[in-house]
């Protein structure tokens, strides 16, 4: 499944809040949308130069908040 097009009608960045399957949870923001590319690691860039690498494996669930003026729902 690619969410990649569904993310990028939020907007140019999001916050994403991933929630691990142990429990955790880790917010991140600055996410650059068109820079997202799935596969078993989803690959992507922030704002602030780095990138990000998350296991979809280890996730139960990501909720996505658009940023800014460019936020669009």
């Amino acid at each position: 499944m690619n969410l990649k097009s569904t993310i990028n009608n939020m907007g140019n960045t999001v916050t994403q809040i991933i929630h691990f399957s142990g429990g955790n949870k880790r917010t991140f923001g600055g996410i650059i949308t068109k820079t997202i590319k799935q596969g078993e690691f989803t690959k992507m860039k922030l704002r602030d130069g780095r990138m990000l690498l998350v296991n979809t494996r280890n996730v139960d669930c990501i909720e996505v908040f658009g940023e800014g003026e460019d936020h669009r729902l």
